[in-house]
C-alpha cells in the first residue's frame, strides 16, 4: 500500500508505546485509526491526544478474549466498511526465568496474550478482508528476542514471539497464493535499540486469575532503568530507539511492501547465519543466560 491517505487502520495495544506511534503515524499519513486497548483510561486519553490532528476512535478491547476481538472487527466494519490495515500488536511479558521456574499461569497469561491474540485478530479480520476484494496489510508485531536471537531466560515471551513470526510467515505465503487477493502480510520487529515502552511494566494489566502461583526469584523483574543503568555498570551504553523514528521506518516498510519489516534489517544477517551454523552443526543455537 504505498498509498495511505483515506485507508483504514486497525491498532490493537493502541493506548501507550509502540502502538500509540504507529497510530500517531498513521493518522499522520491521513489514516482512519481504530486504537484498541485493554486498559480503557489510557485508550481515551490516547483517543483524545490523537484526535486533535486526525480521524480516531477507540474501542476497549481484550485481545486474549475471541468474542472481544470479533467486537472489534463488527464496530470497525459497521463503521468505516472496512479495514485496510490490521496491526495486530498487543503484546505482554513476565520476569526473566529458569523454564522449570516458570509457572502455568505465566505461559497461559502471555501466550493468551501475545499469540491466540494475534490469531484472534486473523480470524476476526482477515476473511472480512479478504472478501472485499480492496488491497490489505495484516503485520503482526513479533520481536527480536523470539523470531531472530531469542534470550534464554525470556523463555515464556521469546516462545511467544517465535510463534508469532511462523505464524506470520505462514500467512504471508498463503496470502500470496489466494487466487485474487490484494491482502498481504508482514512481521513488525521492533528494533533499533531499546525500546521504553509499556512492557516493562506489564504487570499491571495482568489478570487475577492468572495470577503468578509463587514469587519470582529475586532480580527476576527488570526494570527499565535497571537494565540501561546496569549496562552502564558493566561499560555498556544501550542505544535507545525513539518510537515516533520507529513508527516512521515502519510506514515506510508498509509503503515498500516489506515483508519483514525493522530498522537495520541487513545487520541481522550474521545473527541468524550463525544461528544457522549452529543448528546445522547440531548445537543449541542460544546462550546460556540473560543477555544485554
Amino acid at each position: 500500500m504505498k498509498d495511505l491517505n483515506g485507508r483504514v487502520a486497525v491498532v490493537t495495544g493502541g493506548a501507550s508505546g509502540i502502538g500509540k506511534a504507529l497510530s500517531r503515524a498513521f493518522v499522520g499519513e491521513g489514516m482512519k485509526v481504530v486504537i484498541s486497548d485493554v486498559e480503557e483510561g489510557a485508550l481515551r486519553a490516547a483517543q483524545d491526544e490523537l484526535s486533535a490532528v486526525g480521524d480516531v476512535s477507540a474501542v476497549v478491547t481484550d485481545v486474549s478474549n475471541a468474542e472481544s476481538v470479533e467486537a472489534l472487527a463488527d464496530k470497525v466494519f459497521s463503521e468505516h466498511g472496512a479495514c485496510h490495515l490490521l496491526c495486530n500488536n498487543a503484546g505482554v511479558s513476565v520476569g526473566n526465568s529458569k523454564v522449570w521456574e516458570t509457572t502455568v499461569n505465566d505461559w497461559k497469561w502471555v501466550h493468551g496474550v501475545n499469540v491466540m491474540g494475534v490469531i484472534h485478530g486473523v480470524l476476526a479480520f482477515v476473511p472480512r478482508m479478504l472478501e472485499s476484494g480492496e488491497e490489505g496489510l495484516v503485520m503482526n508485531t513479533s520481536s527480536g528476542d523470539g523470531g531472530i536471537s531469542p534470550l534464554a531466560d525470556q523463555s515464556v515471551y521469546a516462545s511467544s514471539k517465535a510463534s508469532v513470526s511462523i505464524m506470520t510467515e505462514c500467512l504471508g505465503a498463503q496470502l500470496a497464493a489466494e487466487e485474487g487477493s490484494k491482502l498481504r502480510a508482514a512481521i513488525f520487529y521492533p528494533s533499533g535499540g531499546l525500546l521504553k515502552t509499556g512492557i516493562w511494566t506489564t504487570a499491571r494489566n495482568r489478570p487475577s486469575e492468572l495470577s503468578r502461583e509463587r514469587p519470582y526469584a529475586p532480580g527476576a523483574e527488570l526494570t527499565f532503568e535497571q537494565v540501561t543503568e546496569g549496562a552502564k555498570a558493566v561499560g555498556f551504553d544501550l542505544p535507545v530507539q525513539d518510537l515516533d523514528e520507529l513508527a516512521a521506518a515502519t510506514v515506510a516498510g508498509i509503503k515498500a511492501g516489506d515483508f519483514v519489516i525493522m530498522i537495520d534489517r541487513p545487520n541481522v544477517e550474521a545473527t541468524l547465519t550463525d544461528r544457522a551454523k549452529k543448528i546445522a552443526a547440531g548445537e543449541c543455537p542460544i546462550g546460556a543466560g540473560f543477555q544485554l
